[in-house]
C-alpha cells in the first residue's frame, strides 16, 4: 500500500486526545509495517522520528493550511499514486478526490451530543464538516462502540462503513515509586499531604465543579486530611473553578497546578491516592486508562464510552448524582483493601489496550477499505 496520512494535529494538537492519538498510531504503524510506504503530509517541527526508508515527509504550512489541504495535498497524492490517504482529525480538512481512497477517524460526536461544551467556532465548523466528511469517507474509524453507535444514530450510513479502534495509554504511564513520586511533588508543587487528583480538561462536560462540590461537603469528615489536586492549565472554565473553589473557602485545600509538562503526569498518577474522573460524556476517556495503567484507583462515570475502557476495574458512579460521587470518594479513601484491590485490576485491564493492537486494526481497515468496491 502506498498510505497518505495527515499528522499535522501531532503538532497543532498536542497534549490533547486528537494529537495524543494522531502521533502514538502512526508511531506505532511505522514500526509495524515495513513493507507499505507512508506519505506523511507534516506541519511544524519535530519530524526526524518519523524519518524511515519507507516514509516521505511533506512540509506544508499551518498559514496556509487551506491551500495545501485543499489543492497541494490531492494533486501530490495522485502525484505520488497513493492507494488511500487517512486524515485523523475528525476528519477535517477531507477533500472530495476519486484517485484514492479515504479513511478518517471521527473521535465522537460530542459537538451534536452536547454542544453547550463546545467553542462556538468549533461547533459551527464541525455541524457543517462533520456530514460531509461522513459522505465522503470510504472508511470511518471511532474509537469506542459508544462513539459507533452515536454516529449510526445520528447518520443513516453502512455499518459496514465503521471501525473501532481503540485508543491507549502510552508506555510513560506505568507503575512508578510512590514515594520517589510523592517526594517529587512535594518539591516541586508544594503538594505535602495525600491527595485526590483529577487531570483531563475543563471544558463544561469534564463535570469538574461537581467534584469540587463533592469534595467541600466530604473533606471535614475523612479520618485523614487530603488535598484535591486540579491538574491542567486554566482554560475553558478553569478560572471559574478556581473562583468556585474560593467561594467556598477551599482555596488552601484545593490546589490548581497550573500547566504540567507531559513527562510529569505520570509522576502525579503514581503519587494520588485515588484518582476521579466524574466526565459526563467521553467518546473513549482516556485519563482513567493512564490512571489504571499507572496503578492509581479508579473513580469514574458510568455513562457514554468510559464503561468500556474501565470495565470492573474502577468505581463508576452516577456523574448526575453528587451523593453517588459523595460516597464513592469518601469510601474508598478509608478503604485500603478496596485501593490494593482496584489497583491489580486496573493494571490488568490496562495492559488489553496498546498503540501496537490499535496499529494493527487500523493497518487491517486501510486493506479492508482498498479491496472494496
Amino acid at each position: 500500500m502506498r498510505i497518505g496520512f495527515d499528522a499535522r494535529a501531532i503538532n497543532w494538537y498536542k497534549g490533547t486526545g486528537i494529537g495524543t492519538y494522531t502521533e502514538n498510531v502512526l508511531k506505532a504503524m511505522l514500526k509495524l509495517d515495513k513493507p507499505d510506504y507512508f506519505h506523511i503530509y507534516w506541519s511544524g517541527e519535530n519530524y526526524a522520528e518519523y524519518k524511515n526508508s519507507n516514509t516521505d515527509i511533506i512540509m506544508s504550512s499551518k498559514r496556509h493550511h487551506n491551500f495545501f489541504q485543499n489543492y497541494y495535498f490531492p494533486s501530490n497524492m495522485i502525484n505520488e499514486k497513493i492507494d488511500i490517504f487517512h486524515v485523523p482529525q475528525n476528519g477535517m480538512g477531507l477533500i472530495d478526490n476519486p484517485s484514492y481512497k479515504k479513511v478518517v477517524t471521527i473521535h465522537d460526536l460530542i459537538p451534536y451530543v452536547m454542544p453547550e461544551t463546545v467553542g462556538k467556532g468549533y461547533l459551527l465548523r464541525f455541524i457543517k464538516e462533520i456530514p460531509r466528511i461522513i459522505e465522503l469517507a470510504d472508511g470511518i474509524l471511532t474509537v469506542s462502540e459508544w462513539s459507533k453507535n452515536d454516529i449510526l444514530r445520528l447518520f443513516p450510513i453502512d455499518e459496514k462503513k465503521i471501525f473501532v479502534t481503540s485508543l491507549a495509554a502510552d508506555s510513560k504511564y506505568k507503575p512508578m515509586d510512590k514515594e520517589k513520586c510523592r517526594a517529587l511533588i512535594k518539591e516541586k508543587y508544594n503538594i505535602k499531604l495525600p491527595f485526590i487528583l483529577y487531570l483531563g480538561g475543563f471544558s463544561g462536560r469534564k463535570n469538574v465543579k461537581s467534584l469540587i462540590i463533592a469534595y467541600s461537603k466530604l473533606y471535614k469528615e475523612l479520618n485523614r486530611k487530603f488535598n484535591l489536586v486540579i491538574v491542567g492549565a486554566k482554560k475553558d472554565d478553569g478560572n471559574y473553578l478556581v473562583e468556585l473553589s474560593s467561594s467556598l473557602n477551599l482555596s488552601t485545600n484545593i490546589i490548581f497546578t497550573g500547566f504540567v509538562p507531559e513527562e510529569l503526569l505520570p509522576v502525579f498518577y503514581n503519587a494520588c491516592e485515588i484518582f476521579v474522573y466524574p466526565s459526563l460524556c467521553e467518546g473513549f476517556g482516556l485519563p482513567p486508562l493512564e490512571a489504571m495503567s499507572c496503578g492509581a484507583p479508579v473513580i469514574t462515570s458510568n455513562v457514554t464510552s468510559i464503561p468500556e475502557v474501565v470495565g470492573d476495574s474502577g468505581i463508576l458512579i452516577d456523574p448526575f448524582d453528587n451523593s453517588n460521587l459523595i460516597n464513592a470518594i469518601g469510601n474508598l479513601l478509608e478503604n485500603e483493601p478496596k485501593k490494593e484491590e482496584l489497583s491489580k485490576k486496573g493494571l490488568k485491564r490496562a495492559s488489553h489496550f496498546s498503540w501496537t493492537k490499535t496499529a494493527e486494526s487500523t493497518l487491517k481497515v486501510y486493506k479492508k477499505v482498498l479491496s472494496s468496491t
